[in-house]
């Protein structure tokens, strides 16, 4: 598979090892296009399209829809407003009661812990979907989304 395929088409399977190379191509990327100011930040856009489509072919490699990406694009923001709201829930509710200053220090920092345990889930959520599917061994033979990318002596 050519460099251009495998960045920029969601279509087909591809092995771990593939998948391993292209997300270690975009994470150097993008670090790479963070110390450009604005033109950088705008490129890094169109990485966010080749993670797709290496994300999706190794989905499709393992025998699954490769819209599962979504998973953790719905879980992780969620878990962000649930940490917003850990934070000013209890200081908002602290407020309103009049309490004293050591009240509401005490309100904010347990809202504090719960925003750290937000973040937590939404990372773990990240790294365990990031593992699975780097990790997941490939459906054998060919399956809807094309033959295996593994020759069938090597499988």
């Amino acid at each position: 598979m050519d460099w251009k395929t495998l960045f920029f088409s969601p279509d087909g399977r591809i092995g771990r090892s593939s998948f391993w190379i292209g997300w270690l191509v975009l994470l150097g990327v993008n670090v790479v296009l963070g110390w450009v100011p604005l033109i950088g930040w705008a490129l890094s856009l169109v990485t966010i399209y080749c993670n797709v489509c290496i994300t999706a072919k190794r989905l499709h490699d393992m025998g699954k829809s490769g819209f599962l990406q979504v998973i953790p694009l719905i879980a992780c923001p969620t878990l962000v407003i649930g940490a917003i709201v850990a934070v000013a829930g209890p200081a908002i509710m602290a407020g309103i009661a009049d309490a004293d200053d050591a009240q509401v220090t005490a309100a904010v920092m347990a809202g504090v812990g719960g925003m750290f345990l937000f973040f937590l889930a939404a990372f773990a959520i990240g790294l365990g979907f990031l593992l699975w599917i780097g990790i997941s061994e490939s459906q054998r033979g060919e399956n809807r989304y094309g033959s295996s990318p593994t020759p069938p002596a090597l499988a």
